[in-house]
């Protein structure tokens, strides 16, 4: 292997000459405790930075392995390291001038949620770690500025990696809280179905956030408190006691006045499948980590989707067990995103009445003496959500603020009130009694057909040269194919959404083959990435830095949101 003088006597020798020269510097060179590997260079200073990586072996970064074993504490840790590194290399960064991108130091940029990213990995077993970045190759104009990369290289990155990647530059006190607070975490989740519990809300916990756009937390806002009756206590590993709202599994209906805090309830929630920060003020909101946000989507393509425990006798005749339409109505794409979350594995449905069909919903006892119930195609959610959680073992949070219909339906309900929940299950149940609900006989309730076996994109045939691109956290293009992903809540960072796109190609490539159902194909997905690691799924021959694990539940909305799925 070359060593670091190598490098350096070669960026001399190319100083100056034209930007493509830079194509010679790829290759691995030894600096002293690490190698860095430059894996693609950019064609010129104003097109995408070029990749860097830099590995470390277990022995000479020395973590020791109780810190990473696990896979939730290896992925806190690297998460911790991603977000230090970050810091370290802001000072540097641009401080090397130029054309274009040059000076660029990049690496993933954290929010408040932990994920798995490619940016850094940990090998389970020999504690090697793995760091990918983006530089912008220094030049002037399109003439190679050689010593600008060589400040880069050999001054501001060795000082950046030296102390971020070794432990004895570290402070082992900082990272011994990370990973106790991921073990506290991982505590709670395992206790959530052993206690009946669909989440958890810590008292204390902080849950409105900054602004609209910042997902920081409010100064001065009101810390959480749970109802005495629904008050639980848990003894964690390092916290010890932690005491908060346990809501148990079945239905709970949120209500309480205009900007009383019902949705940011819902929405700490919703986030809550993610671990966070510490100072989030969200440590210890812990959701079931398969629950799902459902909401009306209108627009959206379904395909092949057995929506028939919702809506049937169509007046077209339509087959609502294999539905298809490229422009769903707000009711039906409500339907469809509850029969995707089962498919998915959820055990959680989070509802908000201000994101819902209305009719889907409910249908008041004024309409259905109107509207005669043989007259109506639609089963509203209210006549099948107790039937889902005891057929399918999936539970619902609904948000209601203007309809107590389903104060007859709820097991529990939660009155918000200046943003603390207060338990009305009693009163409100005694107060429905006024306003008793029509009996309805349904059909029972059998599981969906999820027999949906995917073939290979005829549009795409004998492409492989597929070409992707993510514009946002929210849409993902595939060649002109745009899949839109703004109505998918729990996808949080922009590098999910580039894995997803980078998992579209993989399946289209690989595993669309006319015999393979999606359940199945997903499956095979998680399996490659669980054995191989995130960035075997990405077509290029170098690390895809730039991507972050989303679930299971948006690996599957992703691809039911895919008009080029050819189901």
């Amino acid at each position: 292997m070359k060593n670091a003088t190598d490098l350096r006597q070669l960026l001399n020798t190319i100083h100056r000459k034209s930007y493509s020269a830079y194509k010679s510097t790829k290759g691995s060179y030894q600096f002293g405790d690490y190698t860095l590997s430059i894996d693609h260079v950019q064609g010129d200073p104003f097109a995408a930075p070029s990749k860097i990586s830099v590995q470390i072996e277990g022995s000479k970064a020395g973590f020791p392995s109780h810190v990473y074993e696990a896979s939730y504490q290896r992925i806190a840790l690297q998460d911790y390291l991603i977000r230090l590194f970050y810091q370290r290399i802001e000072k540097f960064n641009f401080k090397a001038k130029g054309s274009g991108k040059s000076g660029l130091l990049s690496i993933s940029q954290c929010g408040q949620e932990v994920l798995e990213r490619t940016a850094c990995t940990i090998d389970a077993v020999s504690g090697d770690l793995l760091i990918g970045l983006e530089v912008g190759f220094p030049a002037n104009g399109r003439t190679i500025n050689a010593d600008g990369l060589i400040k880069i290289l050999f001054d501001f990155l060795p000082e950046c990696v030296n102390s971020t990647f070794f432990y004895r530059n570290l402070d082992s006190k900082k990272i011994d809280s990370v990973i106790f607070l991921a073990e506290d975490q991982y505590y709670i989740r395992e206790q959530l179905p052993k206690m009946e519990l669909t989440a958890f809300v810590a008292n204390g916990s902080i849950l409105p956030r900054e602004t609209g756009v910042s997902s920081k937390p409010m100064k001065g806002a009101i810390p959480f408190v749970s109802p005495k009756s629904f008050e639980v206590s848990l003894q964690l590993p390092h916290r010890k006691t932690i005491t908060g709202m346990g809501i148990p599994r079945g239905v709970t209906l949120i209500v309480g006045g205009g900007y009383h805090g019902k949705s940011t309830l819902l929405k700490a929630l919703e986030l809550g499948v993610y671990n966070h920060i510490e100072g989030d003020g969200r440590e210890y909101v812990i959701t079931d980590d398969t629950a799902v946000k459902i909401r009306a989507e209108d627009g959206r393509s379904i395909k092949k989707t057995d929506i028939s425990m919702f809506i049937n006798n169509l007046p077209n005749k339509t087959d609502t067990t294999a539905f298809y339409t490229q422009d769903a109505s707000g009711s039906t794409s409500q339907a469809a995103n509850v029969v995707e979350g089962i498919e998915s594995k959820t055990s959680l449905f989070l509802i908000d009445e201000d994101t819902s069909a209305t009719n889907f919903m409910i249908r008041d006892e004024l309409m259905q003496r109107v509207v005669h119930r043989n007259q109506e195609p639609i089963t509203p959610f209210i006549e099948r959500v107790k039937d889902i959680y005891t057929t399918f073992g999936i539970s619902s949070i609904i948000v209601a603020g203007s309809s107590g219909s389903y104060f007859h339906m709820a097991d529990v309900i939660l009155q918000m009130d200046h943003y603390i929940p207060k338990d009305i299950t009693d009163f409100a149940k005694k107060e429905a009694k006024a306003f008793p609900m029509n009996t309805v006989s349904l059909p029972e309730l059998k599981s969906p057909s999820f027999a949906r076996v995917a073939k290979p994109n005829p549009a795409l045939k004998g492409d492989r040269r597929l070409k992707m691109k993510t514009f946002g956290k929210d849409t993902i293009q595939i060649n002109k194919e745009a899949v839109d992903l703004h109505y998918v809540e729990q996808l949080i960072d922009i590098e999910q959404t580039t894995a997803l796109s980078h998992m579209l190609r993989f399946a289209e490539t690989n595993l669309l083959d006319g015999k393979r159902e999606l359940q199945t194909i997903i499956d095979e997905l998680l399996q490659r990435i669980q054995k191989k690691g995130l960035s075997s799924i990405s077509h290029y021959n170098y690390l895809s830095s730039n991507l972050a694990m989303p679930r299971k539940q948006e690996i599957f909305a992703c691809f039911n949101r895919y008009r080029g799925l050819n189901l």
